[in-house]
């Protein structure tokens, strides 16, 4: 798993942020989108669309000024799909304090020269965080299924 881990900084601008000095939800969304894809990508070396994402979790704002860092990793990959699940932490440029703000998991779809999905590579739990990482991202995917079929998707 560690081979597709991507970590990322951004220093939040004033143009991030709404009256209140704390970043865009939407800012952040577009953040986790593109180190998600990122990571996909890095994974299973092929051009990936985004499929969902979905248990997106705002815990802490992250304020003007401060870094707001991502990193992705690929949690587990079926036939052409991977589940990718991205941490934001913002950390004051100072004290160096960090908060976990904001936690989500996206799926990935790889995609051939054909512009149809393409088989992709396994992902290789190598610790026990990554291997209950990964049993998770079986039973997300499950209930994704479930809602998808309950829901005519």
């Amino acid at each position: 798993m560690s081979a597709s881990r991507l970590t990322t900084v951004n220093l939040v601008f004033p143009g991030d942020t709404n009256p209140r000095g704390t970043i865009f939800g939407g800012r952040v969304l577009q953040w986790i989108d593109m180190i998600g894809a990122m990571a996909a990508q890095t994974h299973c070396r092929q051009v990936v669309v985004t499929v969902s994402m979905d248990a997106v979790e705002f815990r802490a704002p992250i304020h003007l000024g401060e870094y707001a860092i991502l990193t992705a990793t690929v949690n587990r990959a079926w036939r052409s799909s991977m589940e990718v699940q991205v941490t934001v932490e913002a950390e004051h440029p100072l004290s160096g304090e960090r908060v976990t703000s904001v936690e989500a998991f996206l799926t990935f779809v790889a995609l051939g020269p054909d512009g149809r999905s393409a088989p992709v590579r396994a992902v290789q739990p190598e610790t026990e965080a990554e291997w209950a990482r990964y049993e998770a991202a079986q039973q997300r995917r499950a209930a994704r299924l479930a809602f998808k079929s309950e829901h005519g998707g």
